[in-house]
This record gives structure tokens, C-alpha cells and sequence, in this order.
């Protein structure tokens, strides 16, 4: 069996298992290097470090269990390394062995590039001794190019890696420390609000404050376009694409704007093989994935799928938490953890919303000169209409409520004890939190200290199960959820509920 006849066997399950995405970021990208049967060790090649730590961090063991399958070994050592050199035989199943080029990174090379663009790269040179201001006020660039809008706040330092972002993440901090080499382009994906452009400040400003005198332009795909228009009208259309010919860093934000623009593309295009064909940085924001953006011309789709694309989803519990309290730590005041819990249980879909739900709790705190509790913020945030139709509803609000029902306390329901009481109030608690509030099984979890969210799923089939059942039960664990929409998290006031034969009822183990 060939190298390349075991590598797609390996493919093919990691697609099944993985999703395609993975394989092609990942995966395709590496290239089989050695196998040594007497040590059973398995050598890849990663096209960089930055993919040899992600892989190594994160799919080692899935790599390992695979490899021990395909070499019917009972288990093989992965090791990978991160210089891309010509794969070495494999003994007797490496006789067809064919070297790979990695399919996701693209890394320019400088020297096609200086013989393909000579003028361009000494000139660049040429202009090295001038900062981008400097270099925009002789008139080198274009002046309404350059524009210094990067935001000093939005740093690495300052946005919280979770995993709703990391790849994203890992991956600017990647390009900013190897412009042009690495990913290029860069296309991060994702919702309003959950940190694109933060990232893309970032990276503008990574350079900027390293001593980089790389030209970092940032603006967003509706500058693009009103410039584009304007130069339209003064009929400056190449001398608008050839000003982004001296730039090193280009930061665009918002990409999906130039789709159903179909000039506006054309320019892109241009503008855009002038930069990557000259080995320059790029990088994209949007909030779909280019195969979803409507009206975007193929050959510009394309290009955009051309590196590596990394996005970014809403942050879970955990990641809003830490949100919450990085934001507190930068501001110097003090967040109390369970204030920070029961703000972040609040639902919000971007972490622009989460900030402003901080404020406004901070605020309140500050205008009433009371320190900032619980209760505190739940008065802040009842006058929002979302936040007062489910904050209290929270993962906290509802295991404090349930708790209370039950005559136990909020850490022994996520204790791991397991007498029959206790567990049927555990699992009410998780079915009434899947009920009322939009978390996942693995928030839901993550708050009972469980790993596994299977967990949850069994608790929850088991109250469904008890209520189709058992009318009884059914009408008790109504009278729960009624009881508990009146419950008044910020008083701590409570309906009446007669649940002492509840109680005794026996829990499935």
C-alpha cells in the first residue's frame, strides 16, 4: 500500500468523524514524511508551526487512534514537524509514494514575487525609510487610502480567547507575526458583534506597536466602495487601484458589502492580485462564509477561499464570563463572580450586546452608590424587555429556584452525590434550564461541572419520559414551571409549591 493509498484512507474518516472543514484546513495540509515499523512512529510534516501546534494540540490523539487502525498496530506514536521537506521512503508501503503540496496555506514566494514584480518590491523598498503617514503625506500613498483608524483597545492582550474564537484568534496572531507568509488571505467569518473587527485592530496594531513599518491600511468594504464610486466619477479608476499598490497590510472589514456591485468586484479583483501576486497581507472580515454570500461573482469567491478561512460563533458561558470579567479588569472595578455568572446567563448573542448589559449593570451600581450584587443587576437589567423576559431564567436563577423547591442547596445539586431526591431535583433543574432558556447542553453541563453533556440529555429524556408517564408528575412539574415564572430572582421571593410528595417520588439512576 502507497503513502498516498494510506493518507486517503485517513481522509476519508476524518471527514466522517471530523467534518470536511477540518480535513481541508487542516489535515490536507500536511504530508506523511516517515514511518518506522520497528518503533511504530509515524512522522508528518506540517508547512509551519503554527499548524504543527494546532494539530498537535488538538487532534494528537484523534491522529494516533487512526493511525493505529490503518497500520493494524495496537498503537502508533504521531509525531509532527513543521519543516516542509520532500517526504522520505516508507519501505515496503511506500513504493508509489507521490510528494504532496500542501492544499490551504498559501505562502508567496518572495523570490517569484521579486522576479514577477521588480519594480514593485524596490520601490517598496525605496519607501522603507518613511512611515505609512509619512509615506501618504509625500504623496506615495494615495491620502484617502491611508486612514490611521486603528482602535487602540481592540489588542491580543485585550480579547478573550474561548472556544468560539480561538482558530480565528491563533490565526491573526499567526499573521500578524509573519506578514505575507502565512494565510494569505485570511478570511474570519461570523456574527455581529463577536470580535472580527476587534481582530482585525489587532493585527493593524500588533504591527504598529512591534516597530513594523509595514503600510497597514484598514477599512471597511463600504469605504471600498464609496471611494471606488468617487473615482468612478473622476474618472481616476486606475490611479485608485494602483494606490494600493505601496501598502503592505491590508485590513478590510465587512467584504460581504461588495457583493450584487458588479464594477465594484471587477476593481476588487484587481486590486486584490496586485496585493497577493506582490506577496502582500490580507485579511477579511464578514458574517458568512464566502460559498454564502449572495451576488458575489465566482472569481471573487474564489480568492477569498484561497487561505484559510476561521470563524467565529457565539461565545459559550464560560468564554462570556471571562469576557465579562477581563472587561472588568480593564476598567478597574471589581466583578464578583457570581455577579459576572448571572450577567453573563443573561441572553445576548454577540459580545457587543454583553458589554453593553455590563455597563448598564455598573452604571446602575455607581448611580445608586450601592455595591454591585446579584440582586442589584437583576434590577438593572429588568427594564430590559429581552433580559426581563429570561434573565431571571438563568442557569443560576433557575438552579437557585429549583434548590429551594427541593430543600437543597445550590452546590448539592452540582455536587456529584446520587440519592434519588437529589438526582430527580438535579434533572429538573437541567429540563427546566433547556425549557427556559436558549444555553446548549454543553453550558448547561459545563454549570453542573460535568464534561459530558450527555449527562444532561439522559436528565432531560427523563423528566419527558416521567411527565408522558405519570399525569401526576406531569402536573408537578407543571406547577414548578409555573412557580417558577413568578419567581422573583432579585428579592428572592418565590410562589407557593406544594412539592413535598414531589419529593418523595423515586429518581431513575
Amino acid at each position: 500500500m502507497s503513502t498516498e493509498e494510506l493518507w486517503q484512507d485517513f481522509l476519508k474518516v476524518a471527514q466522517e468523524e471530523l467534518g470536511s472543514r477540518v480535513v481541508d484546513t487542516w489535515f490536507k495540509a500536511l504530508q506523511v514524511a516517515s514511518w518506522n515499523s520497528r518503533d511504530r512512529l509515524l512522522v508528518l510534516r506540517a508547512p509551519n508551526l503554527f499548524v504543527k501546534k494546532w494539530v498537535s494540540s488538538h487532534y494528537h490523539d484523534f491522529l494516533q487512534a487512526q493511525f493505529a487502525r490503518l497500520f493494524g498496530e495496537e498503537t502508533v506514536n504521531v509525531r509532527i514537524e513543521d519543516n516542509l521537506v520532500p517526504a522520505a521512503p516508507l519501505g515496503t508501503i511506500a513504493q508509489k509514494q507521490q510528494v504532496r503540496e500542501p492544499l490551504m496555506v498559501v505562502q508567496p514566494a518572495r523570490a517569484l514575487a521579486e522576479a514577477v514584480y521588480p519594480s514593485v518590491l524596490s520601490q517598496k523598498r525605496r519607501l522603507t525609510s518613511k512611515s505609512p503617514k509619512e509615506a501618504a503625506q509625500a504623496g506615495e500613498i494615495k491620502p484617502e487610502l491611508f486612514r490611521d483608524e486603528l482602535v487602540d483597545r481592540f489588542r491580543f492582550d485585550t480579547f478573550v480567547d474561548g472556544p468560539s474564537n480561538t482558530l480565528a484568534f491563533s490565526a491573526a496572531q499567526a499573521v500578524a507575526e509573519n506578514v505575507g507568509r502565512l494565510y494569505n488571505p485570511l478570511f474570519i467569518y461570523g456574527g455581529s458583534g463577536l470580535g472580527k473587527t476587534h481582530l482585525l485592530h489587532a493585527i493593524g496594531n500588533y504591527l504598529r506597536t512591534t516597530g513594523s513599518r509595514a503600510r497597514i491600511v484598514y477599512q471597511s468594504a463600504d469605504h471600498f466602495v464609496n471611494e471606488f464610486v468617487a473615482a468612478i466619477r473622476k474618472n481616476k479608476v486606475a490611479e485608485f487601484e494602483q494606490g494600493y499598490r505601496l501598502i503592505d497590510v491590508l485590513l478590510m472589514d465587512d467584504v460581504q458589502f461588495i457583493s450584487k456591485k458588479e464594477q465594484t468586484q471587477e476593481a476588487f479583483f484587481r486590486v486584490f492580485n496586485l496585493l497577493h501576486q506582490a506577496g502582500k497581507q490580507i485579511v477579511f472580515t464578514a458574517d458568512s462564509l464566502p460559498c454564502d454570500i449572495v451576488g458575489l461573482a465566482e472569481r471573487v469567491r474564489s480568492r477569498l477561499e484561497g487561505g484559510l478561512i476561521a470563524d467565529i460563533q457565539v461565545p459559550s458561558l464560560e468564554t462570556k464570563i471571562a469576557i465579562l470579567q477581563k472587561k472588568a479588569e480593564l476598567q478597574n472595578y471589581v466583578l464578583e463572580d457570581d455577579v459576572a455568572y448571572f450577567v453573563a446567563s443573561a441572553p445576548c448573542s454577540s459580545v457587543r450586546e454583553l458589554e453593553g448589559l455590563l455597563i448598564r449593570v455598573v452604571a446602575f451600581a455607581a448611580l445608586m452608590k450601592q455595591p454591585l450584587t446579584v440582586g442589584l443587576a437583576g434590577k438593572a437589567l429588568s427594564q430590559i424587555k429581552d433580559v426581563r423576559k429570561e434573565c431571571v431564567t438563568g442557569l443560576p436563577g433557575i438552579a437557585r429556584f429549583v434548590a429551594k423547591q427541593f430543600n437543597y442547596t445550590v452546590r448539592d445539586l452540582r455536587s456529584a452525590r446520587r440519592n434519588k431526591d437529589l438526582v430527580i431535583a438535579r434533572h429538573a433543574a437541567m429540563y427546566l434550564m433547556k425549557q427556559r432558556t436558549a444555553f446548549s447542553l454543553r453550558d448547561i453541563g459545563l454549570f453542573f461541572e460535568r464534561k459530558d453533556h450527555t449527562t444532561v440529555i439522559h436528565a432531560i429524556h427523563n423528566i419527558e419520559d416521567r411527565i408522558k408517564k405519570d399525569p401526576s408528575f406531569a402536573g408537578q412539574m407543571r406547577q414548578i414551571e409555573e412557580g417558577f415564572i413568578s419567581y422573583d430572582l432579585r428579592s428572592g421571593e418565590q410562589a407557593s409549591i406544594a412539592t413535598a410528595s414531589f419529593v418523595s417520588m423515586s429518581a431513575d439512576t
